[in-house]
């Protein structure tokens, strides 16, 4: 190793630094660190130009030394910047969010489409499955939200009722137990039933909260789902029940009843029954009467007809499922139920093992599955 050599490189080294825009001092520390960094090489592997590696070496350690600094200097801005110890405000904007989304310059479904996409995280076939479109009908009508919404202006939010359908949306994905969406749901409800009196707000969280009471009795150890009838009402939340119960009363109590209240009416006469045999049916059937004058929705209809059964007998339920479409969502499953009930065991297990090939999800598709299995093998 020559050191006369690197010492005698040293000033033309630290000149080209310079001339490179580096300050003097960090090039100096800069050719140091170079000069050691070829005192430990060098003996091993000689440089064939020996001012061109310094340069090199000694270039890399002034970047280096420079980025270091910059992001000491950062941190200790952001320090200085921090607030004084001590409590804050919270900050959360996702409701604010919700409200962006829902623009005015939508309609409402495409609306709740693309928020329920964009910001609730959901997937295009579980938004299709929600409105019973087809998966390719949804991704049109999303792009096509997408392409509407891409040079507006986000200073006009949208309605409450566009938001309170993605919030509904949003915790039934959660519910079912898809996507775990569900106390989110919950808790941008609350928010929004704090910053606006509105009784169908009310009405919603009294429904999210009487439907979550039961989440824990839904499912048994082994993942199986525990149909309504069947399940462990001690496992029920009675604390969730209460406030349920109690926020819907004060919504109803204004007199603008609207879906939301409607179908938390119903959950609460579910709530409110001790035993399945207890529950008050044909107060059941009358909410469900409503909620179809307020909203024409099939499903509305489809779930009526289980209440019609339950209230006035199965004959009564088929009558009442009878003139439904029967692509519905879950329609087999109900016509399934109801032939049980009325003692036509092998039509009810061959529609319950249709039934499961329709399901949407696992947990669905094993339930009827077993319905199918016992009924075929009382029938042996």
């Amino acid at each position: 190793m020559d050191e006369a050599l690197l010492r005698s490189l040293t000033p033309s080294v630290l000149t080209v630094l310079v001339r490179r825009g580096a300050d003097f001092a960090t090039a100096e520390d800069a050719v140091q660190d170079a000069l050691i960094e070829a005192l430990r090489v060098w003996p091993a592997d000689p440089p064939r130009d020996a001012k061109g590696w310094l340069v090199a070496v000694a270039w890399r350690k002034f970047l280096d030394a420079t980025r270091a600094a910059a992001s000491r200097r950062r941190r200790e801005d952001r320090v200085e910047e921090e607030p004084a110890p001590g409590p804050t405000p919270s900050a959360d904007d996702t409701l604010q969010l919700y409200f962006l989304c829902a623009h005015p310059s939508l309609t409402p479904a495409s609306a709740v489409a693309l928020t329920l996409r964009a910001v609730g995280g959901l997937t295009t076939r579980q938004i299709a499955e929600a409105y019973l479109v087809p998966e390719a009908t949804m991704a049109q009508r999303i792009s096509r939200a997408k392409r509407t919404v891409s040079g507006a202006r986000f200073d006009r939010p949208g309605d409450v009722a566009t938001v309170l359908r993605v919030l509904y949306l949003v915790f039934n994905e959660g519910y079912s137990g898809d996507v775990d969406l569900a106390a989110e749901a919950i808790r941008l409800t609350r928010q929004l039933a704090a910053a606006i009196d509105h009784p169908e707000v009310a009405g919603l969280l009294a429904l999210m909260l009487l439907h979550h009471a039961r989440r824990a009795a839904r499912t048994a150890s082994d993942g199986s789902l525990v149909p309504l009838a069947q399940q462990d009402r001690d496992r029920w939340d009675t604390a969730s029940i209460a406030e349920g119960v109690g926020v819907l009363q004060a919504a109803l109590a204004r007199d603008r009843l609207g879906e939301f209240q409607a179908q938390a009416a119903i959950a609460a006469l579910h709530a409110d029954a001790p035993t399945a045999g207890e529950t008050d049916w044909v107060q059941i059937v009358e909410w469900y009467d409503e909620l179809a004058r307020l909203t024409d929705n099939p499903v509305v209809r489809l779930n009526r007809a289980v209440a019609v059964g339950e209230a006035d007998g199965p004959r009564a339920g088929l009558a009442a499922l009878a003139p439904l479409d029967a692509a519905l969502p879950r329609h087999t499953a109900v016509a399934a139920y109801l032939h049980e009930r009325d003692g036509d065991l092998t039509t009810a297990a061959r529609l319950y093992a249709e039934a499961a090939h329709k399901a949407p999800d696992l947990a669905e598709r094993d339930h009827l599955t077993r319905q199918a299995a016992r009924l075929n093998a009382r029938s042996r």
